[in-house]
């Protein structure tokens, strides 16, 4: 067994840890590109029929390249499968519909809807510092909007979230890979939710799944409690990556205005106990300033 091998379907090239089947694809349409980055242990397919509809295909059973330490194709396996009720609860339409899943011999899969769009944080085409600098990237296109476009964008993660909220999910592992803007129609799409959770839960992993700069305080702290709390700062810290300076949370670095600025700094905060107590309570709180 080697560490790396070429496989090819309808001409598209991807590469994993090992061999793997994928004949069940070809029912399914020929398949004309390969999302094989993903660290999350799973293989992603784009898929057209004859009639020139397209489906996205999420698959888990095969050993990937940059599966982290966590995601065995085992655990890849469990994740995805968990994953369908979570798409079914909190279908919506800022978020891509899940149109079916199955077993396979060796694996699951989940096909979706296709939608149109870039993914904001591409990391396998722009790997940072690409992807604040580079022209090409569609995290500096996005960036480039005018300021009511990205509003806009947020607000309707924040609609997403706040229905989430309401059905009683925490999100988890929720940041710009999760995000897919299509520039021509002005339309940004909820592509990840795997890892979303029902009900308030313990951290008992310590650093949870994510991405640092998307994750509060507690999310790294073993025995935290993991609620709507900890969803107002990753609201927070979304709006600073589509309107601010991601990290860099200062003022200056903001381009929605003062009121709003204050707004998404409160949702931020390290302290739990000075945020927003939801993200219902943060939505208002961001309308109030906007429609007021």
């Amino acid at each position: 067994m080697t560490d790396r091998v070429v496989h090819e379907i309808d001409g598209v090239s991807f590469m994993l840890k090992e061999k793997h089947a994928f004949d069940w694809l070809t029912p399914l349409g020929t398949v004309f590109c390969v999302f094989d980055q993903q660290d999350s242990g799973n293989i992603s397919f784009g898929l057209v029929q004859e009639d020139g509809q397209k489906q996205f295909v999420k698959y888990a059973g095969a050993r990937t390249l940059q599966a982290n330490d966590m995601a065995d194709p085992e655990e890849a396996i469990r994740h995805l499968q968990s994953s369908v009720l979570i798409y079914e609860d909190l279908a919506h339409d800022s978020l891509i519909r899940l149109i079916d899943h199955f077993a396979t011999d060796n694996g699951y899969a989940c096909m979706f809807d296709w939608v149109e769009g870039e993914c904001l944080h591409s990391h396998w085409s722009f790997p940072p510092p690409a992807k604040y600098e580079d022209p090409r990237s569609p995290y500096v296109q996005f960036r480039q909007l005018p300021v009511q476009r990205r509003i806009q964008a947020m607000e309707r993660i924040l609609d997403f979230h706040i229905e989430a909220e309401r059905k009683g999910y925490v999100a988890v592992d929720f940041y710009d890979g999760s995000l897919i803007y299509d520039f021509a129609a002005d339309e940004i799409h909820i592509c990840d939710i795997d890892l979303y959770r029902a009900g308030t839960f313990t951290n008992t992993m310590g650093r949870m799944w994510g991405s640092s700069r998307f994750m509060s305080p507690e999310e790294f702290e073993l025995g935290a409690l993991i609620d709507a709390v900890t969803n107002v700062f990753n609201m927070g810290a979304m709006a600073f990556a589509l309107l601010g300076g991601e990290l860099d949370r200062s003022q200056e670095r903001w381009d929605a205005g003062e009121a709003l600025y204050e707004v998404a700094l409160r949702a931020v905060n390290p302290d739990r106990f000075q945020r927003f107590t939801s993200v219902a309570d943060l939505g208002l709180a961001w309308k109030e300033v906007m429609y007021k």
